[in-house]
């Protein structure tokens, strides 16, 4: 009974500006509450514009922001759930021989829009910056949709302007396409008791038309992590150097022929050469015109593969010229109710059919019902061809720093996202406050 009376004595002499501070923050948040629920009250009738166009924008970059949309094309309802749209827009990119992006927005209407279709497409340049390139995706998504807007009662307030641009001259692509870049890199990092300095570098050659493709990729790279431990000091370095080359020749709109070659050094998987040139054809079910949107690619290819091992392999090799092959398959669609892509690649040698490698990849994100969408992303391989595994195997060390590849005959990742939405269909309000405030 003594020690309650004193805990209770103690709290009421040392807890006594706690308490008051609590019941302080307490009023104040009930306050700050109910000014924020009556301003939500009077915003929620002006988020959701009468008589605008309702729309739903998706888009497969992950640097799209639908924030920027919002505030530069306010005369729209942002809707998040495709039934309650009238226009749905999917947008896409794909990379240009130039270095620079082309961005597809596919227009689909619904409901008093139905069977009104647009696709539209705006490329950047490899020199141009993120305001430059969202300029553009901007401006060409205002320009489609006038043609939806127009039959809302909101086309009296649109004004459309014109400005005249300067007349310029015509200029001769003195490159004829060819585009040359380098790049290179590095990183440092470390703590006490380890550290890791790692660098990289290369250039590409590369010339991208409607008949030719041709890509010349050098690259290098070299790492080193140290570790310090009570039996002594443990060093990882692992270096890699490699030349690739890619021809293909397009022959309408279904097919295309072309070779691949490397010439490399790998010294994580014993590697001190490895080198090939192999011939390939490829065949596209659809016309590769519409790869934006939907593809199925089947590859085939075959040719010699000669290596030379930095130490000796569990076949007893220190070097070998092989014969082999590889197919793959690609398919990739993008549609209203998602998106799938899928991957099926077979490898094997000639010689021995049973060292062979398949694998497989693929992402579709669904979208089940209004509000719910799953996002899965899966992929596993069998292995069966490791021709270049030391015969002295891996030590504990090689094992932990992954300095070796090591023997297994699978692979496998896989992850899924489960989200579900629901509340207010508008979503027209941009509010930046407070969002790089992360956990303390």
């Amino acid at each position: 009974m003594e020690r309650i009376i004193g805990c209770k004595h103690w709290i009421g002499q040392k807890d006594r500006i706690s308490l008051r501070s609590l019941l302080f923050i307490f009023f104040f948040l009930q306050i700050c509450t109910d000014y924020s629920w009556a301003q939500e009250a009077e915003q929620s009738q002006d988020s959701a514009i009468n008589g605008a166009l309702n729309v739903l924008i998706t888009f497969d970059d992950d640097d799209f922001s639908s924030d920027l949309f919002k505030k530069e094309i306010p005369i729209i309802n942002y809707v998040r759930d495709q039934k309650d749209a009238q226009v749905y827009i999917i947008g896409t990119s794909q990379r240009t021989g130039a270095g620079g992006y082309e961005y597809t927005f596919f227009l689909m209407g619904q409901h008093d829009f139905a069977g009104m279709v647009d696709t539209l497409k705006y490329s950047s340049r490899p020199e141009d910056t993120v305001e430059k390139t969202r300029d553009g995706q901007i401006s060409i998504l205002k320009m489609g949709l006038m043609r939806y807007i127009v039959h809302t009662p909101l086309s009296g307030s649109v004004r459309i302007s014109f400005t005249e641009q300067e007349q310029e001259e015509v200029n001769i692509d003195a490159w004829n396409n060819w585009v040359i870049r380098f790049f290179m890199g590095g990183t440092l990092r470390g703590e006490k008791s380890s550290n890791l300095s790692n660098i990289w570098g290369g250039f590409g050659v590369e010339k991208v038309t409607e008949d030719w493709k041709i890509e010349i990729s050098p690259d290098m790279g070299y790492t080193v992590q140290k570790f310090e431990l009570e039996e002594g000091d443990v060093t990882s370095i692992r270096k890699l150097i490699s030349l690739d080359a890619l021809v293909v020749k397009s022959i309408g709109e279904h097919w295309s022929v072309g070779a691949q070659a490397l010439l490399g050094s790998f010294s994580f998987s014993n590697y001190k050469l490895k080198t090939y040139i192999h011939p390939a054809i490829e065949f596209d079910i659809f016309p590769y015109s519409e790869s934006t949107r939907k593809q199925v690619r089947i590859l085939y290819s075959a040719g010699p593969v000669y290596q030379i091992y930095n130490a000796t392999t569990i076949y007893n090799r220190i070097n070998e010229l092989l014969w082999g092959q590889r197919v793959n398959i690609a398919a990739e669609v993008v549609q209203k109710w998602g998106s799938l892509d899928a991957s099926l690649g077979w490898r094997n040698y000639f010689h021995d059919w049973s060292k062979n490698f398949l694998s497989f990849s693929g992402s579709l994100n669904l979208r089940v019902a209004k509000g719910l969408r799953i996002s899965l992303r899966a992929g596993a391989s069998m292995i069966h061809n490791q021709l270049s595994l030391p015969a002295a195997g891996a030590s504990d060390e090689d094992i932990l720093l992954q300095q070796k590849e090591l023997e297994t005959q699978f692979s496998y990742f896989t992850n899924i996202t489960l989200s579900y939405t629901f509340g207010s269909i508008y979503n027209n309000v941009v509010n930046p406050r407070f969002d790089d405030l992360h956990r303390w």
